[in-house]
């Protein structure tokens, strides 16, 4: 099978499409032939070797939508299943930028039965690492929270999931994104910032770091979307970061939602899987609104 990965690191002209051997599910594991996957800034930053692993041959690609093709021992699901699934890790030397990708059992959940593969194929990062920061949040219904990077995926995302929780959502992005992200549920708008100490918690999806903790109440929450990025915690204020990890039903909880109309599906553009560089070289340019999506 041909599949995306990194041998060397750099800029987008580093991804290599290389032919490998088809991957065999294990134990509790299943084989998903990939109709879908979204490229991420992750795995840009995979490339350009944030992550370490230098020498070593490391797969790209976190988003599955597809076909189980095949199956473990003890494995939940049955050849032909329609599934997304998320294929977490930095570190391994295939990802789910491939034509065919092996996950974890419990890594998987049915995929929406609204939108198509491609469609889908933008739902789990994101989506897992939204909510994962919101339960981190802790938040009640009617709780202040601003979120940054509103009209991003993540910020998206978590726009949506907290206004469907009954909490009061504030969305800063840039002024041109305004319209879309009150469309998410955002309750307030701002390009800026609010007033210091004028919201229960933020989770930063922007990477904003110190400035964004200054809105925060005395004795609020910060959640920053990537470990290791928060500061410091001030005023009582309890800061911390998502680290995601895959949750095959709390994945089936997020196509409920899709199935229901709660989440929105948003892709920019499409790109075959050779032409994975392309699609790199496009995401650093920045300004995407929606995911670029490779199908194999």
């Amino acid at each position: 099978m041909r599949a995306a990965v990194v041998t060397t690191f750099g800029g987008p002209e580093a991804v290599e499409i290389v032919d490998v051997a088809v991957p065999e599910p294990g134990a509790g594991q299943v084989r998903i032939k990939v109709a879908a996957s979204a490229v991420n800034p992750v795995d840009l930053a995979v490339r350009a070797g944030l992550f370490g692993g230098a020498g070593r041959t490391l797969g790209l690609g976190w988003d599955v939508a597809g076909t189980v093709d095949a199956v473990g021992v003890a494995a939940a699901w049955q050849v032909g299943d329609e599934v997304v699934a998320l294929a977490a890790g930095v570190a391994d030397p295939l990802g789910a930028h491939a034509e065919y990708v092996v996950v974890a059992t419990d890594a998987v959940a049915k995929a929406p039965a609204t939108v198509d593969a491609v469609h889908a194929g933008t739902l789990p990062l994101n989506a897992l690492t939204a909510v994962q920061a919101l339960d981190l949040l802790e938040l009640e219904p009617g709780g202040a929270l601003l979120v940054t990077g509103a009209a991003g995926a993540v910020g998206g995302f978590a726009v949506q999931l907290a206004a469907h929780r009954g909490i009061a959502v504030t969305g800063q992005a840039r002024a041109a994104d305004e319209e879309l992200v009150r469309s998410l549920g955002a309750t307030d708008f701002t390009a800026d910032g609010v007033a210091p100490g004028s919201v229960d918690a933020v989770l930063d999806a922007a990477m904003l770091g110190e400035p964004a903790l200054e809105w925060v109440r005395d004795g609020g929450v910060f959640v920053s979307a990537q470990p290791g990025r928060q500061p410091a915690p001030v005023r009582g204020v309890r800061t911390t970061a998502v680290a995601v990890s895959a949750d095959g039903a709390r994945l089936a909880e997020l196509v409920r939602l899709v199935d229901e109309g709660v989440l929105s599906l948003r892709v920019a553009e499409t790109f075959g899987l050779e032409e994975a560089m392309k699609a790199h070289a496009r995401l650093a340019e920045g300004g995407v609104r929606g995911r670029l999506v490779l199908v194999p």
